[in-house]
């Protein structure tokens, strides 16, 4: 099956070293990441460990951390560092002349509830 990808928008919309949120009706958001090397990621916008919005975290290289309970969070992987355990869902992108795409079947899929610590 082929991927439909639907821009949600530009590089330059998102802060270096931040997020920003794309959202999606009744259900959790995907936020999408910029590091300082203007990488573009995009994971459910809820910590795997307590629900916390990683998009209100700090970047720092290829992670993020959750503003509640400081887990790092690989953006590239959606899962938590060791000792952490967990992971959030990832979502595919795509960067083409500066627009940000997504996929438009995993955008449309349900958000998996987090795991009761």
């Amino acid at each position: 099956m082929s991927q439909q990808w639907k821009v949600v928008c530009s590089v330059a919309d998102i802060p270096v070293l931040g997020a920003r949120v794309v959202r999606r009706e009744q259900q959790v958001g995907v936020a999408i990441f910029r590091n300082s090397e203007d990488k573009i990621f995009a994971l459910l916008d809820r910590c795997p460990h307590k629900g916390g919005p990683l998009s209100q975290g700090i970047v720092f290289g290829e992670r993020v951390a959750c503003p509640l309970h400081n887990w790092s969070i690989g953006l590239d992987s959606g899962c938590a560092a060791a000792p952490d355990e967990g992971c959030t869902q990832k979502f595919s992108v795509k960067v083409e002349d500066g627009k940000v795409f997504l996929d438009l079947a995993e955008l449309g899929v349900g958000a998996t509830e987090p795991e009761a610590a």
